[in-house]
């Protein structure tokens, strides 16, 4: 049997969240907290997820990162299926612990995104003219599945 973290201690002070040396995440109203997920190696943003206190508790005990999905309302282990399995390296908090920094291991980078990029955030926003113009960057190119994989 694992052993599991708990994280409903009661409530503490900002000094002892910003300063002390107790995990106490902050989520939000929905129970959750934003993860930002880099690459171990060369420190790429790979993407920003949710974590609710299970996917947080599987993710420290494990070592794989686990998240929640927003969109299917459930538990979420990264790679399961595309096999882009995320082995977590560090983990680390904000100053109030809202967010979580994850530094991983990916087993199959191309699969990161589900758009087969190595990285969520290929677009880059134009800030020149209306704003509201996108380039994809050529350097996070789409990797495309084999025939009949």
């Amino acid at each position: 049997m694992r052993e599991t973290a708990r994280f409903d201690a009661p409530a503490v002070s900002a000094a002892e969240r910003e300063e002390g040396e107790i995990l106490t995440p902050k989520f939000d109203a929905a129970g959750l907290v934003t993860a930002i997920v880099t690459d171990a190696t060369h420190g790429g943003l790979l993407m920003v997820a949710h974590m609710n206190a299970e996917a947080l508790d599987l993710t420290i005990s494990t070592g794989v990162a686990h998240y929640y999905s927003r969109s299917r309302h459930a538990l979420w282990k990264k790679g399961e299926t595309s096999g882009a399995l995320q082995t977590v390296r560090e983990m680390r908090v904000d100053c109030d612990q809202d967010a979580i920094w994850i530094k991983v291991d990916v087993s199959k980078p191309e699969e990161t995104c589900h758009t087969h990029r190595e990285s969520c955030f290929y677009r880059i926003v134009e800030t020149s003219g209306s704003g509201r113009q996108l380039r994809t960057d050529p350097a996070l190119r789409m990797h495309r599945k084999a025939a009949g994989a």
